[in-house]
């Protein structure tokens, strides 16, 4: 969420950084809710200006025989008014923070400016797409004749866009998740977590997936609970409504959870096989540190992203989002997108985000400075490191053989048995 001060004080410039963003931000609106709020400021300070020095007047009176019971009328029914005006007064501090709850976060400067994802700019790239002497498959193929994923027996026991893996499968998913985890805790300094796979709404509040975006998530029926969307939303929120210590500062996170999302909307080549599914597997990683530090900390984060493709051995780029293509709560974010042979294009395989204090004001999450006695709101950054699904596809195209089998990554090989490729396993 915007700080409001800033908004009072920078509303021309607000609006024009919301509209580079493609969205509207209604000036009119915040400045009529604003204009009500500081005449029931005023209104109530005078009355209670005039209860205070009517109050100071009564006992003189009393004491010089003067009748006061006018005045003590008076006075209460000016507190029955102040009463009034202060419920008046919460109920438009109430509208304002509903009406900022909705408006997205303003981009950094740096961000490139733009009107959609083509817009977007290409920061790096590293490795090279394989050249193939055979026809490439994609990966849905590949999983059918390798019999190591079955999408028509998971759509029977659920639904579209959803998945059943099977043996080396099953066994391929989970060591991506394995090595992953690995290579963050080990190599690059984070902590692992496990946190719960549903949440409440102050928490989807505190990322900023509610209220705008209520429509995306799963809500368990009869229960005050969503299905996680991200790892992002649980451990961003385990700081809610704390003040931290400066010296815990930066706090690196990693967490492995099922994420779960409607994707309205979603059509076209993407919703084939494993690339935008209801619910898939992700390594998350999440970070909190002085604002500062945030954006070295934004290139630091992606570079340990980038780290499990550079092992894996997959070709990939990075690119800026433009100003229209940013997530509702980023303030800058890079996309690693990964070549899919397939499509012969890349494709997001993680998003990499500073929030700066956007989901920090709305969760409450602050440091005290060392030294220092009054708290300040700290930056939150987060990004995929990687979306397991996505990473198991990348490696069938680009690891496939013109027998069809799969050759595993070296890096992959101690979790997955030893196995160096995959082959068609027996029917069943």
């Amino acid at each position: 969420m915007l700080d409001i001060k800033y908004v009072r004080e920078n509303l021309a410039l607000v609006q024009e950084k919301i509209g580079r963003r493609g969205s509207g931000f209604d000036a009119g609106a915040f400045a009529e809710l604003e204009n009500r709020r500081r005449k029931l400021i005023v209104r109530t300070e005078e009355l209670r200006a005039l209860r205070n020095r009517v109050s100071q007047e009564i006992p003189r009176r009393k004491k010089a025989g003067e009748d006061v019971a006018a005045q003590i009328a008076e006075m209460k029914d000016v507190g029955e008014t102040i009463k009034d005006l202060e419920e008046g007064l919460a109920a438009v501090d109430q509208e304002l923070q509903d009406f900022l709850l909705n408006v997205p976060n303003l981009p950094d400067d740096a961000v490139p400016p733009g009107h959609s994802e083509e817009d977007n700019v290409e920061v790096r790239r590293w490795g090279t797409p394989r050249n193939f002497d055979f026809p490439v498959k994609d990966h849905v193929d590949l999983g059918a004749a390798l019999n190591i994923l079955d999408l028509d027996r998971a759509a029977k026991v659920t639904g579209a866009r959803f998945a059943i893996y099977r043996g080396a499968g099953a066994r391929l998913e989970r060591a991506l998740i394995n090595f992953m985890l690995e290579v963050q805790t080990r190599e690059n300094g984070y902590l692992e977590v496990l946190p719960p796979f549903m949440v409440n709404a102050d928490s989807l509040v505190g990322t900023g997936n509610l209220p705008k975006f209520e429509d995306d998530l799963f809500r368990i029926q009869n229960w005050p609970f969503y299905l996680v969307p991200t790892a992002e939303v649980p451990v961003t929120n385990f700081y809610r409504d704390e003040i931290l210590e400066e010296a815990e500062l930066p706090i690196r996170l990693v967490a492995f959870t099922p994420c779960f999302r409607s994707e309205a909307g979603s059509y076209g080549k993407l919703t084939r096989g494993l690339i935008r599914q209801h619910q898939f597997n992700k390594v998350e990683l999440v970070k909190f540190c002085r604002p500062e530090e945030s954006m070295a900390e934004l290139e630091s984060l992606t570079a340990d992203a980038e780290t499990i493709l550079q092992r894996l051995g997959l070709p990939y780029r990075v690119v800026s989002l433009c100003t229209a293509d940013l997530g509702f709560s980023s303030a800058k974010t890079y996309d690693i997108e990964v070549w899919l042979p397939s499509q012969q294009r890349y494709v997001e395989i993680s998003s990499c985000s500073n929030f700066k204090d956007f989901q920090a004001r709305r969760a409450a999450i602050r440091y005290r400075p060392a030294g220092q006695g009054k708290p300040r709101y700290l930056h939150t950054l987060n990004g995929s490191g990687l979306a397991i699904g996505r990473t198991w596809v990348a490696l069938m195209e680009n690891g496939q053989n013109a027998d069809g089998s799969i050759t595993l990554p070296e890096v992959l090989r101690p979790f997955m048995g030893g196995d160096v490729h995959i082959f068609a396993q027996a029917t069943s």
